[in-house]
């Protein structure tokens, strides 16, 4: 149990700024088996951003409080997935080969690509939460940040990572057995219950989709995965999520 817990907490630490216990003991060979609790910690996030939301809420305009939610989102996970999202596009829309894609991404400035598709990545998942009604939007970034952190995770199993360097992310890139997949994928497809829809579940197909098309154009260019590409994964997929809650509940 308590080695669970600190494989947990080095999940955790990874995805926020939630400082490792004192109390608990970190170590390297744990950080392969975090990605079991990818889908815990995005709850966490979720729970948390939910929370926020709901406070802000009750206090003052719906979008304010989208607004104010973000941003405490963001200070919570210190951006590590937007900042990932930037670099593939940077890397994806500057290079033309893997070295060069692998070097722009590895590079700390942002271009213009990167600039410009955080602007839509921010803006698509303002108008992605609006679109929700303010009742159901607090389990609904739930499922979101749950759901898309376990398709972001599951890359390590589907795809190869495409760096040979020590990046930090190569940690985190070692295949799951199958009982920490089951983790994985059971934790974050829970969260979708708490709709109490069974037509919710359609959530999965298009942001199934998202990242299958993702894992594939990665693959098509750098031969795999970077730990860039599981944060712009995990920021396209929570999106579509937001749009396919919409569509579902509306239309279906």
């Amino acid at each position: 149990m308590f080695r669970e817990l600190n494989i947990f907490f080095t999940a955790l630490s990874f995805f926020t700024r939630i400082p490792f216990p004192k109390w608990a003991k970190f170590e390297k060979a744990y950080q392969h088996e975090a990605v079991k609790y990818f889908s815990i910690a995005g709850i966490i996030i979720g729970g948390l951003s939910a929370l926020v939301f709901a406070l802000c809420d009750s206090l003052l305009p719906f979008n304010i409080s989208l607004v104010l939610s973000m941003v405490f989102t963001t200070l919570l996970t210190g951006a590590l997935h937007e900042d990932g999202f930037m670099d593939v596009c940077d890397g994806f829309g500057g290079g033309w080969t893997k070295e060069r894609i692998l070097e722009i991404m590895k590079d700390s400035l942002v271009g213009a690509f990167g600039i410009s598709g955080i602007i839509f990545v921010v803006l698509a998942r303002f108008f992605g939460m609006e679109a929700i009604s303010a009742s159901s939007l607090p389990i609904v970034l739930i499922v979101a940040h749950s759901f898309s952190r376990t398709l972001a995770g599951s890359l390590v199993n589907s795809h190869d990572y495409a760096r040979v360097d020590n990046s930090k992310a190569k940690d985190y890139a070692h295949k799951l057995s199958r009982g920490n997949q089951f983790v994985l994928w059971l934790t974050g497809l829970l969260p979708i219950l708490l709709l109490q829809d069974i037509k919710y579940f359609l959530i999965i197909i298009p942001a199934f989709i998202a990242k299958y098309l993702l894992g594939r154009y990665f693959q098509k260019w750098i031969g795999g995965f970077t730990g860039d590409c599981i944060g712009a994964t995990q920021q396209v997929v929570e999106i579509v999520i937001y749009l396919s809650f919409y569509i579902i509940s509306v239309h279906i």
